[in-house]
């Protein structure tokens, strides 16, 4: 991977620290048999090649001009002792619409035979990253002009490719591996509709931060021949340190390159955990980004020191998509008031919703929400929900199994999703957003109890 210029002297330190605790690593890792498991693990670049569009912030008034650090497609499959398989493609993007996701998924079942439901894409929804296809298509897509909008579809589409061609890789790295998981915590993660974000630092330094939070960080350690080749890794936490117009995989991209110049050979991968109320409190600055990601990356490699948990048992996993129901739709007059009014971004969501009602589609009264689950062995029980989806999601699945993993921003990210709380509260997260990912409207009040009750019954032993 490319780094900064000076960063070269902070890994040497980094590596002195870590490396008194590589033999006990070496030492616990040879202590465990493979129980049967294989995996492989591969990477592939995925930093645009021309300027484009950035996603992420409505400001922005131009393409990308430069580059902080790459952005990275990464694949980790997982293989059983009864052959069953399953991937986990992890991507330095905003995130990938339902388009994306079907297309790309078909194509992974055509080509290696993987089924729906083992194969989980992992967005770390990076807001220095580019316009992936229509995600957030009235904000982005619609609002540009139509030479720029092409080299955004072509630029999803050879994103496309290249995951493809990064988990044939994937495939072809396969060999015998034990697998080993621990949770360590990181603490800049801050609920940001219950603390201003100017009066964060006072509040940290009294010990006043309040609102639901998971510092959680969860970490598998994939080992072969006793050493480390990959590491799967998530925080709760939004990905928006940074605004500027440089290419950067911001906080979660940084802790990666951490890990990865920490262990050389070692494929380091995120995902993000239900972070869509958390940010990374004070931000704005490369500097802080870099903290960040030091920050998560050390709290990875001080578990990885420690004596970490096997992983015994076979892959199990699941896959469904629920109806999730709409508040009251909108009628055409309602639209047409949208497209004659002020706001640029209602505006565009109106003529696109105008235009598929013109086209003899009427608007759907649900949305098909994706939510899957994979138990790795008998110790990991991993969930993975479409859209940005708030910490209490997280909060609310681990009172139904403690040792569970939540990733949001998988697979769809099609709109915030609130909880019962948010949902009443109202504002961003819970209703405005919306506008901006092109959907018709809030979501109907049941929206946490009926995501919560499909994870229940997936979880359910």
């Amino acid at each position: 991977m490319n780094t900064l210029s000076g960063w070269k002297n902070h890994l040497s330190h980094s590596m002195t620290l870590w490396a008194p605790g590589l033999l006990l690593l070496m030492i616990t890792a040879s202590s465990f048999a493979s129980d049967g498991w294989k995996a492989g693990a591969s990477s592939a670049n995925i930093t645009p090649t021309e300027p484009i569009w950035m996603a992420g912030y409505a400001s922005r008034d131009r393409p990308a001009e430069g580059k902080l650090t790459d952005l990275w497609a990464k694949a980790l499959v997982l293989e059983d002792s009864t052959g069953k398989q399953v991937v986990i493609i992890t991507l330095d993007l905003i995130g990938i619409d339902r388009d994306f996701a079907t297309q790309l998924c078909k194509k992974l079942s055509d080509q290696f035979g993987f089924p729906r439901d083992s194969i989980a894409i992992c967005c770390s929804h990076t807001h220095t990253g580019p316009v992936v296809g229509y995600n957030l298509r009235p904000m982005h897509f619609e609002a540009i002009a139509p030479v720029d909008r092409q080299k955004i579809l072509k630029y999803a589409e050879s994103t496309s490719q290249k995951i493809i061609d990064v988990v044939d890789r994937a495939q072809h790295e396969i060999q015998p591996a034990s697998l080993t998981w621990s949770v360590g915590t990181a603490d800049f993660a801050v609920n940001r509709r219950n603390n201003p974000e100017n009066k964060v630092p006072q509040l940290r330094q009294a010990g006043q931060l309040v609102g639901p939070i998971d510092h959680a960080v969860p970490v598998l350690a994939v080992r072969k021949n006793d050493k480390l080749k990959a590491v799967l890794f998530g925080y709760a936490c939004h990905a928006t340190v940074l605004s500027s117009f440089e290419w950067s995989g911001d906080y979660p991209g940084f802790a990666q390159i951490e890990i990865e110049q920490a262990i050389p050979d070692c494929t380091a991968m995120f995902w993000a955990g239900c972070g869509a109320d958390q940010n990374p409190l004070p931000r704005r600055s490369v500097e802080l980004a870099k903290n960040y990601g030091q920050q998560l990356g050390q709290a990875v490699l001080a578990e990885l020191k420690k004596p970490m948990q096997p992983i015994t048992g076979k892959l199990h996993s699941q896959y469904s998509e629920i109806d999730l129901p709409f508040d009251d739709l909108p009628d055409e007059a309602d639209l047409q008031k949208d497209v004659d009014g002020k706001d640029i971004y209602r505006s565009m969501r109106a003529k696109v919703l105008l235009r598929q009602i013109q086209s003899g589609k009427p608007l759907s009264t649900t949305y098909p929400y994706p939510i899957q689950t994979w138990r790795i062995g008998d110790e990991i029980p991993m969930v993975f929900l479409g859209g940005e989806v708030v910490v209490d999601f997280a909060v609310k699945t681990k009172s139904l199994n403690d040792k569970a993993w939540v990733a949001g921003y998988a697979n769809d990210v099609m709109a915030y999703i609130p909880s019962r709380r948010v949902w009443l509260e109202g504002g961003y997260e819970g209703e405005s957003a919306m506008v901006y990912y092109g959907l018709p409207t809030r979501w109907d009040a049941s929206v946490e109890q009926l995501i919560m009750a499909e994870i229940g019954k997936q979880l359910a032993p």
